[in-house]
Parts: structure tokens; C-alpha cells; sequence
């Protein structure tokens, strides 16, 4: 695996990949990072780690406004505008690309990969509603984008919890794994009977072998 960082020029500003890429990769998964912090969120840099020895190359994108220091995640507009600006880097190694990202960053992928040719979706930590309010729910915005799409939540993650995401029907290509005892940022607590390196174990093996099931 080899490591390096790209600027990339966006309609909405500057913005960032770093990537790790596999010796003889057969994709590229793009994932970006959520309205809370950066690509050094555990799942990202734990697929990162993960995938690149499995013949998966991992784009790690950082929005504009995280590039230009804010403390303050850009309008959905903005986000969806950033990413199909960096698209075209992201295909530029000529592989099938497959769009996902955490939480804002999932939302951003949902909304946007039909439109700009991608093969699957992966969504982190995906938000289903604000917390405390599963009135306001985002299934419509996640099941929308068409594609291929595997959702790893948190057991107990507050922005919706594994059992209230929309069950899956026949031939649907939408799927769900559960991280359990996890949070929104797939931390767990140090008494649950699960540890944090399982939790991530179960985060890679899931989405590895997610990708290489996919037909691309």
C-alpha cells in the first residue's frame, strides 16, 4: 500500500484526498467525513488500514470547509456541490468508485451517486433522524439513491438505531450491519462486552465483504 495526499480545486473551495492505494486494486472507496470531524474518525482510518491489503483502494476526502479550518460543517448544497466537484479525481484511476462516507458524509453519498456513476453506496453512522426526534426521518434520502447499499450502524447510536432503519425487502439492494454497543462514532463503552477493536473488526470484515460481493 502506498499513501498520498491530492489537493483538489471545487466549485465550493479547496478540498482534500488522501489516499491509500491498494498494489492491485480492483476499486476505489471514497469516504468522507461528517459534520463533526475529519477523516481521522476510527472507522475511516480503520478502513483505510483494512482494505488496501484486500485489493481496495480507500480515497479519504476531506470537505472545503473542513480544508479551510472551520468549525462549522457547510450547507448540504455546499457538500453535495464539493463532492461532485471532486469526483473526477476520485475516477481518476479509471476503477469503479464506490461513494460513501459518515453520517453528513453518508447523507452527501446517498444523494449524490446516482448521478455521478457510482457502483454502490456505504453509509456510516448514517443519521437517520436528529436525536430524540425519529419523526424526522432521512429513510427517503437514504433508500433514494438506487444503488447497492450497505448501512453499518451503531447498536445504540442516537441519531437512529439499527432496529428503526426500514426492513429490508426482497431483492432490495439495500442492506444493514449492526455494530453492537456502539455509538454514532462506533465508540463503545469500556464494561460493554464488546471491545473497540472488535467493534472495528466487525466495521472492515463487514464492509470488505460487502465489496467483494459487489459486481463491478
Amino acid at each position: 500500500m502506498t499513501t498520498r495526499t491530492e489537493s483538489v480545486d471545487t466549485p465550493a473551495g479547496e478540498a482534500r484526498i488522501t489516499w491509500h492505494t491498494a498494489r492491485e486494486a480492483r476499486l476505489v472507496l471514497a469516504v468522507s467525513h461528517g459534520a463533526g470531524g475529519g477523516v481521522e474518525a476510527r472507522d475511516l482510518q480503520a478502513l483505510a488500514a483494512a482494505l488496501p491489503p484486500r485489493g481496495v483502494t480507500v480515497a479519504l476526502v476531506e470537505q472545503p470547509w473542513r480544508v479551510a479550518g472551520k468549525k462549522v460543517a457547510a450547507a448540504p448544497k455546499v457538500l453535495d456541490e464539493g463532492w461532485r466537484g471532486l469526483w473526477p479525481a476520485l475516477a481518476g484511476p479509471g476503477l469503479p468508485v464506490v461513494a460513501g462516507g459518515r453520517s453528513a458524509g453518508a447523507r452527501v453519498a446517498c444523494r449524490t451517486a446516482a448521478g455521478l456513476g457510482a457502483a454502490a453506496v456505504l453509509a456510516l453512522a448514517f443519521p437517520l433522524h436528529p436525536p430524540g426526534r425519529p419523526e424526522k426521518s432521512r429513510a427517503e434520502e437514504l433508500l433514494g439513491a438506487g444503488l447497492p447499499t450497505l448501512v453499518v450502524q451503531g447498536g445504540r447510536d442516537a441519531f437512529g438505531r439499527p432496529e428503526e432503519f426500514p426492513e429490508r425487502a426482497a431483492g432490495d439492494p439495500y442492506a444493514l450491519v449492526e455494530v453492537p454497543y456502539a455509538d454514532h462514532g462506533f465508540a463503545v463503552p469500556k464494561k460493554a462486552e464488546t471491545t473497540q477493536e472488535e467493534a472495528l473488526a466487525v466495521i472492515t470484515e463487514a464492509v470488505a465483504g460487502w465489496l467483494a460481493a459487489l459486481e463491478v
